[in-house]
């Protein structure tokens, strides 16, 4: 399998306090199957999940209760010292160092200069994704933060990410970058804090997710989720990799803000979205398996979505593609 562009989001997991509850609810509502996953020292059990027998994710059992029931991201790098230590200059925390992960790969964990935690995954005999873009797989990723300024620069500056800022700025007018107007599930690559580890089994602790504080509408409003592409008003900045032709081709996710209007505890964090082939079924699916819509199915530019909590309380989004015409 080969590796994946510098930057470009690779691997996503969970950690659940029940680890079987929770291959029961995503086996259900995504078809996924389950195999015995790698283990980091120190840490729980994990499972990798496929989708037709690809790998597309891994959950985890937490090892600590006071860790968060979160969704996280893993962006590929190439060199995982020389990305840590931008990391730091760019006003970020380390949170995990890097760690081999057997033969897979190294693993680091951090956090940028708003709080939201990601992840860190150079490639061994593990790359990460073998499907993406396709129903039951990740398709996107966005961070919320109340600090738009430093967390645009940090991440310019760690990942060489081009910005293009849509909604308030214009569709398609440059920000502080220079990308172009990516969407939802055209990138070729995802909520929050925490990852399982390779990409898959580490567990280091973080900050709680906001899963019990969101409102119903959820600051998703002002992101793709929430159609900030087309919403005079909303802040919203599309990233394009380093060396990419900026444009939605090359889109791989985005950063929009939490606004006073949500409560001054929720932190910062990123939302991973999931492509299905039928949003409303998918998130009456989910409701069904004991999980619950924070965010009903509604209409964007890039298909149709809805958030979810699944039947332990991580956060995630699911996005069907337009029909084509």
């Amino acid at each position: 399998m080969a590796a994946f562009a510098h930057s470009a989001p690779c691997w996503v997991d969970v950690q659940l306090p029940d680890l079987e509850a929770g291959k029961r609810f995503y086996g259900e509502l995504f078809g996924w199957t389950f195999r015995p996953g790698e283990e980091m020292e120190g840490g729980g059990p994990g499972v990798d999940a496929l989708s037709g027998g690809k790998l597309v994710a891994a959950l985890a059992a937490k090892r600590d209760g006071r860790m968060p029931t979160a969704w996280g991201i893993y962006f590929a790098t190439d060199d995982i010292a020389a990305t840590v230590t931008r990391i730091r200059q760019a006003g970020g925390q380390v949170i995990t160092e890097p760690v081999r992960v057997g033969s897979a790969g190294v693993l680091a964990q951090a956090a940028d200069p708003g709080g939201a935690v990601f992840g860190l995954w150079q490639a061994g005999d593990r790359s990460g994704f073998q499907k993406q873009n396709e129903p039951g797989s990740f398709c996107w990723t966005e961070v919320y933060t109340r600090q738009k300024d430093r967390v645009d620069a940090f991440y310019e500056r760690v990942f060489g990410f081009r910005g293009t800022d849509l909604g308030a700025a214009g569709m398609g007018e440059s920000g502080g970058g220079e990308s172009g107007t990516g969407e939802p599930g055209t990138g070729g690559s995802g909520s929050t804090e925490a990852g399982t580890g390779e990409p898959g089994t580490d567990e280091s602790e973080t900050p709680e997710s906001p899963e019990s504080e969101t409102p119903e509408s959820g600051p998703v409003e002002s992101g793709i989720g929430g159609s900030g592409a087309d919403m005079p008003g909303t802040d919203f900045r599309m990233w394009s990799p380093a060396g990419t032709e900026p444009g939605p081709d090359t889109a791989i996710g985005g950063r929009s803000v939490i606004t006073d209007a949500f409560p001054a505890e929720m932190p910062s964090y990123f939302l991973n979205y999931f492509a299905v082939a039928d949003c409303d079924a998918t998130a009456e699916a989910g409701v069904h398996l004991g999980g619950r819509v924070s965010v009903p199915p509604f209409e964007i530019p890039y298909g149709r979505m809805a958030v979810l909590h699944d039947n332990q309380g991580a956060e995630f989004a699911v996005l069907q593609p337009p029909v084509s015409r």
